[in-house]
């Protein structure tokens, strides 16, 4: 009846796929069976007896077969608990991360893998870490063996090293029975964060008598103002910058609000430092605490600013930027005076220091374009035309002074050249043109264009321009490096210029007067046509040099041929032509002379 177990054991069984027959070692129940078995007396002398006397010498049993190592170590697994550590760059909260691993080395192929325990939602690649192969030991081509695996050792496969802690007991017993000396188990280190997320700390709070709910609602929409300044004229382009800062006495936060001033040139974000409570003093941090982190808790923080670290006349600094604080408002006053008795906060004045002027260098000029014009440029990054003087322009609209200048030069085919100088009175601005001679071999026409020319020795910052006054009849005018002398002027700079005598030099004035003076008694003389007996020896010496000056311009005019033409208009070869025939005559040969010149001769 003590029986629970009526069963027959199994005498057939399985092996590689070969089915093999075994006799039975217990019978129903578990009894244990002594019919196929020798008892311990007959073992004890089937040990004691020597064959050899009894039937001779015993022959030797043949060798056993040989069994390969996929059958004799087939499903043997030597298994080792292992950990290997990695850094964590990017993390404030942990620096290195522990992970826990096992080895697994397969006795029929020498081949190896690494698993590591599946966490769920640990947001890790986990797994199988290396698949199962030989895993190469060195770079001559070695293999890790059994023989290297062991408790307490460091093993790198793959450039990443695995602490081997401990092995489960049927690999202590079989390195033990190859003669491999265990080193002693070691404990599995776990990874801290893991631990600090798995385990809360348990805290246990005071309650003190400070009622922050009675705070709220006594100091609620209370705030003391307090007007700072930051000095940043150490750093490039620093200035001294003001700021507000607000405490409100609600929660004791703290906030930095910046101040702007029309065209200071800066994008106006109103807060530097936004609403929050602003440490004061850190614990004693170690040197491998970030110095920049996204929240700052209580465990960092040993002391939190309060309204007694504000007061007028000290600096304070706030996030590692130190203010100055000048002054407060009214209501920051009366507060400081009733509740911590500090009647002292008097105003202090702001020394504003004057910004630097900076001296503007203005580039020599270049000589293109107008030096107006190209002075914008230097002043502005999308340069402005030159604002003109519209009225000027409207009232001298059309309105040209000229004057007839010759080249003043060593060479003599440059000297005997004569030029027409235009002065624009609408826009101050001078051209010169040459009058084409023919054979001359100098190719007439614009000389120079309309432009402003300045006077010599005048400079970018101070230029002076050639005005009308300028031109007297015998000055010199330098264009550009070139000096031109002025010889001569239309009836029209003298009328215009006596017109406006007010605004003109009387020495400019007088030059012109001196110089018509005689082409007007000239003009009146032949107007009238009655001969001037009076005129001395030395004047129409005079006379004919001028004649003669202007002959030789014109080399293609010979005496001769002007001579002939005289002789044929003298019919009756009296010698003398009547003023029609000879103004006629100089005008079909083309002599350039003007009028005034031929009535007076």
């Amino acid at each position: 009846p003590q029986k629970t177990s009526f069963h027959r054991s199994q005498t057939l069984g399985y092996k590689n796929g070969f089915a093999f027959s075994r006799l039975p070692t217990v019978g129903i129940g578990g009894e244990r069976l002594y019919v196929n078995q020798l008892s311990q007396a007959e073992l004890d002398d089937l040990s004691n007896k020597r064959p050899t006397l009894t039937y001779g010498q015993a022959k030797r049993a043949p060798p056993s077969g040989f069994i390969p190592a996929h059958v004799a170590f087939d499903k043997k697994i030597l298994k080792f608990d292992a950990y290997f550590q990695e850094d964590v760059p990017l993390s404030a909260e942990e620096r290195y991360r522990v992970r826990q691993v096992g080895v697994y080395y397969y006795l029929e192929d020498d081949s190896m893998s690494v698993i590591e325990p599946v966490v769920p939602n640990s947001g890790l690649p986990q797994g199988k870490l290396i698949r199962r192969h030989r895993v190469p030991k060195n770079d001559r081509g070695d293999h890790y063996h059994w023989k290297d695996l062991n408790r307490g050792v460091n093993i790198t496969m793959y450039g990443r090293t695995y602490r081997l802690v401990d092995c489960d007991p049927f690999t202590q017993v079989f390195l033990e029975s190859q003669g491999i000396e265990l080193n002693p188990p070691e404990k599995m280190v776990f990874d801290p964060y893991t631990e600090l997320r798995r385990v809360p700390v348990r805290k246990y709070v005071t309650p003190s008598d400070f009622d922050q709910l009675k705070q709220f609602l006594t100091y609620d929409k209370q705030v003391l103002r307090f007007y700072a300044m930051w000095d940043d004229t150490n750093s490039m382009f620093g200035e001294n910058r003001p700021y507000i800062i607000h405490y409100y006495l609600a929660d004791d936060t703290v906030e930095v609000r910046e101040v702007y001033k029309q065209n200071d040139g800066r994008d106006p974000f109103p807060i530097l430092i936004k609403r929050q409570r602003l440490p004061k003093t850190f614990v004693d941090k170690k040197k491998s605490f970030p110095s920049c982190v996204l929240e700052i808790s209580g465990q960092e923080v040993l002391e939190w600013y309060t309204a007694k670290d504000f007061a007028v006349g000290k600096s304070t600094t706030l996030l590692g930027r130190t203010f100055f604080i000048y002054d407060c408002d009214e209501f920051t006053r009366n507060f400081y005076r009733d509740k911590f008795g500090i009647t002292g906060f008097q105003p202090v004045e702001i020394e504003k220091k004057p910004p630097e002027k900076v001296p503007q260098v203005i580039p020599p000029y270049n000589g293109f374009g107008i030096l107006e014009d190209s002075l914008q440029n230097c002043f502005s990054l999308f340069p402005k035309p030159p604002r003109k003087d519209v009225i000027k322009m409207l009232e001298n609209d059309r309105k040209v002074l000229r004057y007839q200048v010759a080249l003043e030069s060593p060479n003599p085919e440059d000297r005997k050249r004569r030029f027409i100088l235009s002065y624009f009175l609408s826009n101050d601005m001078i051209s010169i043109y040459e009058p084409p001679v023919r054979n001359s071999g100098i190719i007439g026409g614009k000389y120079l264009g309309k432009t402003r020319v300045a006077k010599p020795g005048s400079t970018t910052e101070n230029a002076t321009y050639y005005e009308p006054s300028d031109f007297t009849i015998g000055s010199t005018i330098e264009v550009f490096g070139h000096r031109f002398v002025v010889t001569d002027a239309d009836e029209y700079v003298l009328n215009y210029m006596e017109s406006n005598a007010e605004s003109f030099p009387a020495a400019t004035l007088q030059s012109l007067r001196d110089h018509f003076r005689p082409r007007q008694v000239v003009k009146e003389t032949a107007n009238s046509d009655i001969p001037t007996l009076g005129t001395s020896k030395q004047e129409l010496d005079e006379l004919i040099v001028q004649v003669q000056e202007e002959l030789e311009l014109h080399k293609h005019l010979t005496n001769k041929n002007i001579r002939e033409a005289f002789l044929q208009c003298d019919e009756d070869g009296s010698g003398i032509l009547d003023k029609a025939k000879v103004l006629a005559l100089c005008h079909s040969l083309g002599v350039p002379t003007n009028a005034v010149l031929l009535n007076q001769v």
